[in-house]
């Protein structure tokens, strides 16, 4: 049984990862995710980690550039090159021969620009001083994770992802408007803006609720032809709170999240909004194309 669910809403992807992205009007996507998302990643050369937004003193800085590319990307093509635009305005190609030297001096540290992630995905991640964000209720401390291939590989499962894919987890997410008016419903005083949350895919819904917990298993037909299998829901993290462009710091964001939409994913409870999914069949999708769920 089929049922539409809304239509889409916004369509994102973040050409380096944990940089502010851009809001695009059409995206082809493929069995790997969106093309050009997350298709580069800074990598810290002393420890060999990929920077991320999880660690708030690298995530204020990476979200204060954005990159977005010079040309749509296309599957079939090389990837055009990506201009990221440096928190004091200045721009910055991705394929300008001072470009880590220049990324270093902005993120503190040395750092290289990479298109592939290395076999050891890993990352350092906060945990902010909230009750209830892991299973292991970890407070006001940083954990190294290891992410995309290297989870699965670390796990003994088959990878969602490509190897040297820079996703976290699966290569796309998509989030509604009706979890997004909930969590405002709970906490009006808190911006929970779509940005916070850096979904692919944002689909206007009517329904009540936080409506996306009931679709892992469950299939999204979104415009002709793309379709996507809902895989788990999308545990949040410490990147959700940090201050970004006109959005303030604010760690009620994931403490709302906390009490109100704690989910099980994976044996433990995790706050929760959207859902990852893998790609079942490709296609190009657009703003306004109905999304069926079936």
């Amino acid at each position: 049984m089929s049922e539409a669910v809304g239509a889409i809403k916004a369509l994102w992807r973040f050409p380096v990862k944990s940089m502010l992205g851009e809001r695009v009007e059409s995206a082809e996507v493929t069995e790997r995710g969106l093309v050009g998302d997350r298709a580069y990643a800074l990598i810290d050369t002393e420890t060999g980690k990929v920077l991320s937004a999880k660690t708030p003193k690298v995530g204020t800085r990476l979200l204060g550039c954005r990159a977005k590319f010079v040309e749509p990307p296309a599957a079939s093509d090389e990837q055009p090159p990506v201009c990221i635009t440096l928190p004091d305005g200045t721009p910055l190609m991705s394929d300008a021969p001072d470009v880590d030297a220049v990324l270093s001096t902005v993120l503190g540290r040395k750092v290289r620009l990479e298109r592939q992630a290395p076999e050891d995905f890993t990352i350092d991640q906060y945990h902010p001083d909230v009750a209830h964000l892991d299973p292991e209720e970890h407070r006001d401390t940083v954990t190294e994770s290891k992410l995309g291939s290297a989870f699965f590989a670390g796990a003994g499962l088959p990878s969602a992802v490509a190897v040297g894919a820079f996703f976290d987890l699966f290569p796309v997410s998509v989030l509604t408007t009706s979890t997004l008016a909930r969590l405002n419903e709970f906490r009006p005083e808190t911006r929970f803006d779509e940005r916070r949350f850096r979904m692919n895919v944002t689909v206007d819904t009517v329904e009540h609720g936080f409506v996306e917990n009931d679709w892992p298993g469950h299939t999204l037909h979104l415009g002709e032809d793309a379709r996507l299998v809902c895989m788990i829901p999308d545990p949040r993290c410490v990147m959700t709170t940090l201050a970004q462009e006109d959005l303030p710091k604010d760690t009620e964001v994931l403490r709302t999240l906390a009490h109100q939409n704690r989910l099980d994913v994976g044996g433990g409870l995790y706050p929760c909004a959207g859902v990852y999914a893998v790609v079942e069949s490709p296609g190009t999708v657009g703003l306004g194309d109905r999304v069926v769920l079936s």
